[in-house]
């Protein structure tokens, strides 16, 4: 029984999937509306009561923009961090919390982690495996940038080697993040720490000039400066990882006996079977931790799902609620154009027109509000990315998918279901006290 539906491609599923959603409500439509035309006088109605008729719209259209809105954004949220975290693929550090050394490497959040020595970085970086073995220092800014020390080949690796200028060639040469407000030839004395506590006077001696500005990566690279490791161990009066007769010499190899140190190193290996056996190789003692960010994330994401089902279950509920007030509102606006049916039905207009004409009037309600919900819906999602990525400096994008379409099916299905039930009841209303009323 699954064997063709699994053979169908992913798009098909969907839009079958939908289909059968909408399959009951446009099955019953269908059987109302057969042999009847309904909307001249469903248009007049509409017109008759334009005020009830917008405010029933309005309702609808908020309830399904809140909830696409919602469930989108977190969609997008969960692929903005994948993203940022792509370059990524495995990090070491000395032994702790990943999350915390994830947040800080990946996501450059300012926190104080324990060194790794030389000897442990050249073990690292010499390893046949590796190809990558970036250093990474912080606790630098500039404004709202950080600044972060690393090697050359890490800075074109997470720009796709796309530079506008060029590579730093001095301890004195920087990169821009496509997000930095420096232009290339600008000028900047880096401060020490961040935000309010950062002390702006403790590195005046250091004079940075920005050679290089890299292209986007919709991470929070974006708004950081990359300057060459050896800068950041110097303005603290630190070796700068060479021995001394190799002068200005900027990039690995490193020199064991004069590395500073490092808080952690993010490895691209050859192969992708080489990360899983350093990550094992790298995790023997207790000297260092070798983690793969994405895996950090996937058990971020476990706990992030028991959020998105929780956020569907409010919408659901919210929908439900809707759905209720749907029913109540359609029965109360056909109190209102009571006379009006009931004067049909004396003129001798059939039971199944009049059911028509009601329940034509509550899809038509239904169906523009679901459609304006999901315009609301897009523009709400589109809002609360730009907060998100403006705030984060992750890149969240959250178009509608085709789960927020299921839903709005299924929404659509129930509550035009549901406007029989008025519709029905209408008919059961007495002519003679509706036409005297």
């Amino acid at each position: 029984m699954t064997g063709p539906w699994n053979d169908l491609p992913a798009l098909a599923q969907d839009i079958l999937w939908a289909l059968m959603l909408l399959s009951p409500a446009l099955i019953v439509g269908g059987i109302v509306l057969r042999g009847y035309a309904p909307w001249p006088l469903v248009r007049a109605i509409l017109w008759r009561f334009r005020g009830a008729s917008a405010l029933f719209v309005l309702l609808i259209a908020i309830s399904v923009g809140m909830g696409i809105g919602l469930l989108a954004q977190e969609r997008g949220l969960r692929r903005g961090t994948a993203q940022a975290a792509d370059k990524f693929d495995l990090v070491i550090s000395a032994p702790g919390s990943e999350l915390s050394v994830m947040m800080a490497t990946v996501f450059l959040q300012p926190t104080d982690m324990p060194l790794l020595d030389g000897d442990t970085y050249a073990a690292i970086a010499t390893h046949e495996n590796v190809e990558i073995a970036a250093p990474i220092a912080f606790g630098d800014s500039f404004g709202n940038a950080s600044v972060i020390g690393t090697t050359a080949d890490f800075a074109r690796y997470l720009a796709d080697d796309q530079i506008d200028g060029r590579m730093w060639q001095t301890a004195g040469e920087a990169l821009a993040g496509a997000l930095v407000p420096l232009a290339i030839g600008a000028e900047f004395h880096p401060a020490h720490g961040h935000g309010d506590s950062a002390e702006t006077d403790a590195h005046d001696g250091a004079e940075l000039t920005v050679v290089g500005r890299l292209a986007p990566t919709g991470t929070p690279w974006d708004r950081a400066i990359l300057v060459p490791i050896e800068t950041i161990w110097e303005v603290h009066g630190l070796a700068n990882g060479h021995a001394p007769a190799k002068g200005t010499q900027i990039g690995p190899p490193f020199d064991a006996a004069y590395f500073p140190g490092t808080p952690a190193v993010v490895v691209r290996s050859k192969a992708l079977w080489a990360n899983y056996a350093l990550r094992a190789e790298f995790t023997r003692d207790r000297e260092t931790m070798a983690f793969f960010p994405g895996a950090v994330l996937a058990q971020l994401y476990r706990v992030l799902g028991d959020v998105r089902q929780i956020m569907s279950l409010m919408a659901l509920v919210t929908q439900v609620l809707v759905a209720a007030a749907v029913l109540l509102g359609l029965f109360i606006l056909s109190r209102l154009f009571h006379r009006q049916i009931a004067l049909l039905r004396a003129l001798g207009a059939p039971g199944r027109f009049i059911l028509a004409v009601v329940w034509s009037f509550g899809a038509t309600l239904l169906i523009t509000g679901a459609a304006l919900g999901v315009l609301s819906g897009i523009g709400a999602a589109s809002v609360l990315a730009r907060i998100v990525t403006a705030r984060t400096d992750i890149l969240v994008t959250a178009p509608l998918g085709w789960s927020d379409f299921h839903v709005l099916a299924g929404f659509l299905s129930v509550t035009l279901l549901l406007s029989l039930v008025p519709a029905a009841v209408v008919l059961r209303h007495p002519v003679v006290p509706s036409l005297r009323a």
